[in-house]
């Protein structure tokens, strides 16, 4: 068992090595918070799985499953107030070809 929970926390750790890219790869605000919030509840959950795993089922496994649906419920409603908030706020989505900057015509 501990070897499958190690396998499971290594595929969360590359998901969330990925999820940097991601971060990195658009300009976007809105772009990012969508990757961000994709990769925070996928990384999380695997890693906190491979260590439900890997420490065998017990009330330490319950606490786990019990803090992986909290975040499941969680996170999604923190990046949908983030996001809307940035919206109603006024912040725009910046042209990705541009930079962010006006195109001289």
């Amino acid at each position: 068992m501990e070897i499958a929970g190690n396998i499971i926390i290594i595929i969360g750790t590359v998901f969330i090595f990925f999820g940097i890219f991601g971060v990195l790869k658009f300009k976007n605000f809105y772009a990012r918070i969508l990757v961000t919030s994709k990769i925070d509840t996928v990384g999380a959950f695997t890693i906190i799985a491979g260590l439900a795993v890997k420490h065998g089922f017990g009330f330490f496994s319950l606490k786990l499953m019990l803090l992986i649906i909290l975040m499941m419920i969680i996170n999604p409603l923190i990046v949908h107030m983030t996001a809307r908030s940035a919206y109603l706020s006024g912040y725009k989505i910046e042209n990705s070809h541009s930079g962010g900057k006006e195109e001289k015509k």
